[in-house]
């Protein structure tokens, strides 16, 4: 998944096992280390990245030989960053155990991570460490409200720069890194190769959207406040994991789940929040889902 092309004007001396930038890595340990990192997504990625539809889910996967602590970011095709991991949603933190396989979000989290645009390659970077690393310059959490942090680098190259000063004072075999990618699409089609190396063009500016709100690779969907909300919806997947989707919004919200019934194709779920209820109902019509939430 590394190329061995590196950009000449981000490359970094090894001559002392500096950290490399590299055009598809963004950052690389050139010391020899016995800690490695692997990520990809729910539908795979190398030398192929898949293709997403906005609106669809994603599902980022990560994993660890030894011990660690992992970071993920996500660069977009417009060079905004987003920090993945950690957040303040995400059950366990940020260390992994060795050997153990780590989903993003997973089935107990309550959020999920939607595709939008702009369109184009995504790449998701893994730095997985033997000790905790200080981020405070490079992402931020600005109130105590904010539940994903704020990146304060644009683009990969700055990123990896950043994180090349993060790394520095650690010792040189305790890091390693990976890189995942995938495509959001217009429509359906081939996944698309892995493109070689190229120079990033740093005139390209982010376009916002109206209102000025910039679009998002990853985004929290979450849910309508109506008292009373349905929806219909095509999916591919279980009756018990459109479920679990809703579900976790609703925790994502402070509701703790009371109960929970199943008859045939039919989950309805009790939900309180202090003197507040919820009732979520997911019925399953072939491959359409009824989604049913009533607040009280």
């Amino acid at each position: 998944m590394k190329p061995t092309f590196l950009l000449p004007a981000l490359l970094v001396s090894t001559a002392s096992a500096a950290p490399v930038i590299s055009a598809q890595s963004i950052i690389v340990n050139p010391a020899p280390t016995s800690l490695s990192v692997q990520v990809w997504t729910d539908r795979g990625s190398g030398t192929q990245a898949p293709n997403y539809l906005p609106g669809e889910r994603v599902q980022l996967f990560t994993r660890v030989n030894q011990d660690a602590y992992v970071y993920l970011f996500n660069v977009d095709p417009q060079g905004h960053v987003d920090l993945i991991l950690p957040n303040r949603y995400q059950s366990g933190g940020n260390f992994l155990k060795a050997n153990t396989t780590r989903a993003f979000p997973s089935a107990n989290d309550p959020f999920t991570f939607t595709i939008a645009p702009p369109y184009g390659l995504n790449k998701v970077l893994a730095l997985a460490s033997l000790t905790p690393l200080n981020l405070e310059q490079i992402a931020t959490f600005k109130t105590q409200q904010n539940s994903f942090a704020t990146v304060n680098v644009q683009g990969q190259g700055q990123l990896a720069q950043a994180l090349s000063i993060v790394v520095s004072p650690v010792p040189q075999h305790s890091w390693v890194t990976d890189t995942a990618f995938y495509t959001v699409a217009a429509q359906a089609s081939t996944p698309l190769q892995t493109p070689a190396p190229v120079t990033p063009n740093r005139g390209t500016p982010i376009q916002p959207l109206p209102g000025g709100e910039r679009a998002q690779a990853l985004s929290i969907q979450p849910l309508p406040q109506d008292q009373e909300w349905r929806t219909e919806v095509e999916r591919r997947g279980s009756l018990a994991e459109v479920y679990g989707e809703y579900a976790a919004r609703l925790r994502a919200e402070g509701y703790t789940q009371t109960g929970v019934k199943q008859a045939g194709n039919h989950i309805r779920g009790e939900f309180r929040q202090g003197s507040r209820r919820a009732t979520l109902e997911v019925k399953q019509k072939g491959k359409r889902f009824e989604v049913k939430l009533s607040r009280r």
